[in-house]
């Protein structure tokens, strides 16, 4: 996935209410950024912090910027939610996902289950059955791992419920964990932050649903799916 246009590098004044941040860019100017990101962002929210943000396809868009990377001690980390379900789709048409491949068609955001959206199922017109594929946006990381959550999620255990449901249907579910920053070996869940959301999916590993994760190279230019990590679960 390429970004659309060049990044523009900035300091980062401020996050607040979730979806805001006021960032000075480095030629001067101070602007208000849209923040594509529901988690805490925990260790990416410090003032100072190195980032590169985006200018808006849009240009009736009322905020004009989007924050897309943060600069973790050297190491770039993608912030920007809505980027990794395209950075999956890119990784599984290539074969980068060995996991993922073999099937006919690919679609986005189909409707399942209890009103969700899969954000991948994936078809083959032979004897395969559907795969449900869910992809969650990993930035965390503590000590060695990357972990996911980084807040509590009501939504992503009612997800893990789902692909569970879907393995009953006699369908195959994926839980597809993209880490957005290249330099972690091992996912791991931070159970500490939500045990809910780690008992569930223990609960749905038991029902069947397979967990995969990949770390991805992030750059200024676009970010794409590298490596497989190990997972310690």
């Amino acid at each position: 996935m390429h970004f659309h246009a060049p990044l523009l590098p900035g300091t980062l004044k401020q996050r607040y209410k979730r979806f805001l941040a006021d960032i000075i860019l480095d030629d001067g100017r101070e602007i208000t950024a849209h923040v594509a990101n529901p988690g805490s962002m925990m260790g990416m929210k410090e003032p100072g912090l190195r980032v590169w943000i985006s200018p808006a396809a849009n240009p009736k868009r009322k905020l004009k910027f989007s924050w897309e990377l943060a600069d973790l001690d050297g190491v770039l980390v993608n912030v920007n939610t809505g980027h990794p379900n395209k950075v999956g789709e890119e990784g599984i048409l290539a074969g980068q996902i060995a996991e993922l491949t073999g099937y006919d068609t690919l679609r986005r955001e189909v409707k399942y289950g209890e009103r969700s959206r899969i954000d991948i199922l994936l078809s083959d017109d032979g004897y395969k059955p559907d795969c449900f594929v869910e992809i969650k946006s990993v930035t965390l990381k503590r000590d060695i791992n990357a972990e996911f959550p980084d807040a509590k999620t009501a939504r992503g255990a009612k997800h893990l419920i789902e692909l569970a449901n879907m393995v009953h249907q006699g369908h195959r579910a994926v839980m597809l964990y993209l880490v957005q920053r290249g330099d972690c070996d091992t996912f791991s869940i931070a159970d500490d932050i939500d045990p809910t959301y780690a008992k569930g999916l223990q609960d749905a590993v038991r029902a069947g649903v397979e967990v995969l994760c990949y770390g991805c190279d992030v750059t200024t230019d676009g970010i794409s799916v590298a490596k497989p990590l190990k997972i310690a679960i």
